[in-house]
């Protein structure tokens, strides 16, 4: 049964609950809502959420336990023959879900028979090419037990399937069944359902602490299997990146050192874009527009933001790249040969940044007192002198902090880089030419012809957590910037 399906059945059951825990309140009550400790509805809420909890509870966890114990199951029966040298047993076992994956869409797609694909003895020459005619992803030519651990992994999958629906279905029934006999008039199903809904406030606190831990887990697990494969002291010195897609990935050169140049000279440009514009814009709007003037440009200039990163790239491709062509290419200066530049990237994703930078530095400015300005004017200063010596130095700390995140998020990005500054992993001075940065390569590399679990494939989580770090170490220092150094003012 679909997922979908038993989530649905199992609220359906809870909603049942919910109507005939009510009922039984109000009958233990005679009817009489006057001598029920709580509101009738909480006796219903008390019995929907003893019953669903429990089921959707059994659900989450099987879904996640059930993978790692098949795959450890299949594991053992494939033979060390079947891991090849320069392999490990996780891409035989990729290769295992592939076929297992293939062999269900072949059966649900009619171009082989249930019985076909759970043939032991079927023939392996005959079973790869009717997965090939099916357009099923699978390996040149499928091994005996290959085959024989896929339809295994069909199995178990299935069966684990089957228990899931049993178990789950029993544990609503009887929750609901528990829930409802406790509902009479001196149960205190409001204390229940509050002590329930305080439960789901905290796991709602703490999906964005366990999502970062999980993010961190798959990321370093993925790294160290990475690092069993390629020499980590590779990665981080070598001055090349090429990666190769013949075999295993022996051949590929895969030094992480170009893209992060490309990274950091791409940000770097957007900084030098953004930061003057977007900190003469907010200091502008906070000390010299008129309340009108405010009120239109702000938003104006906000709406940057919520323009798509994409449209962003296909600026940077069409407009702004032969524009700096037209002036620095090879009719002109001679220095550019292509529209694809680090130039041209660094400009769109500045662009992008103008309002990140002016709408933090803005609220900075903002927030120094008007007492100060005051002093600085009394003191005879006139208002360009009080900007520079008294507002900025005042809000420099945030001003900081602004820039830092605003170089967080000129890392991260993807799609203006990989529209705007091309492909080409190179270590340069001159920003007319094509690079490209860390962002661009895990999504190439995620999206190559490579198997997921090959060294060109588990690069990318290597990529990533160098990603994750220098953005959480821009970060912290943000942070620690903007709370030692701000002024604290009543």
């Amino acid at each position: 049964m679909p997922v979908l399906w038993l989530c649905l059945i199992v609220l359906a059951i809870s909603i049942v609950g919910f109507v005939f825990g009510r009922q039984r309140a109000l009958a233990s009550a005679a009817g009489d809502v006057r001598q029920l400790h709580s509101l009738p509805s909480y006796y219903g809420w008390s019995v929907f959420m003893k019953a669903s909890v429990p089921a959707f509870g059994l659900i989450v966890v099987w879904l996640i336990a059930q993978p790692m114990v098949i795959q450890g199951s299949i594991g053992n029966m494939i033979p060390a023959s079947e891991i090849k040298e320069g392999s490990n047993l996780n891409l035989v076992m990729a290769e295992v879900r592939r076929t297992a994956n293939g062999l269900n869409n072949a059966v649900a797609a009619g171009a082989i028979s249930e019985d076909m694909a759970s043939n032991a003895r079927a023939d392996i020459t005959d079973m790869t090419a009717r997965l090939k005619n099916a357009g099923q992803v699978v390996t040149n030519t499928i091994t005996q037990p290959i085959l024989l651990a896929a339809q295994a992994y069909r199995a178990m999958t299935s069966t684990g399937a089957l228990l899931m629906t049993i178990l789950a279905i029993a544990v609503v029934l009887g929750a609901a069944g528990v829930a409802i006999m406790q509902c009479h008039k001196d149960y205190k199903a409001r204390n229940s359902v509050e002590q329930g809904i305080l439960a789901l406030l905290i796991a709602a606190a703490s999906v964005a602490i366990l999502t970062t831990i999980g993010i961190v887990l798959s990321l370093v697990f993925n790294t160290i299997e990475f690092f069993q494969l390629y020499p980590a002291i590779d990665f981080f010195t070598l001055l090349e990146w090429a990666p190769s897609f013949s075999g295993r990935g022996g051949s590929s050169q895969l030094g992480i050192l170009p893209l992060l140049w490309g990274t950091l000279y791409i940000s770097f440009i957007a900084l030098l874009v953004a930061v003057p514009v977007g900190l003469f814009a907010a200091v502008y709007l906070s000390e010299y527009a008129s309340p009108v003037v405010r009120g239109i440009a702000k938003p104006l200039l906000e709406i940057l933001a919520g323009i798509p990163t994409i449209v962003y790239g296909l600026f940077a491709l069409l407009t702004i790249g032969p524009m700096l062509v037209s002036v620095f290419g090879q009719e002109g200066l001679g220095w550019m040969s292509g529209g694809r530049s680090v130039m041209t990237a660094g400009i769109a994703m500045g662009i992008m940044l103008i309002p990140f930078v002016s709408s933090l530095s803005d609220d900075i400015i903002n927030a120094v007192p008007q007492a100060m300005r005051d002093g600085s004017y009394g003191l005879g200063a006139t208002q360009s002198e009080t900007i520079k010596q008294v507002i900025l130095p005042a809000a420099l700390p945030g001003i900081v902090g602004a820039v830092l995140l605003a170089a967080s998020r000129a890392i991260g990005e993807t799609m203006i880089v990989v529209m705007g500054a091309g492909a080409a992993a190179r270590l340069s001075l001159n920003p007319f030419e094509a690079m490209t940065t860390v962002t661009a390569k895990i999504v190439s590399q995620l999206t190559g012809d490579s198997d997921f679990a090959s060294p060109e494939a588990l690069v990318a989580f290597s990529l990533g957590i160098t990603l994750f770090m220098l953005t959480l170490g821009l970060n912290v220092l943000a942070l620690y910037i903007v709370r030692k150094y701000r002024e604290q003012y009543e």
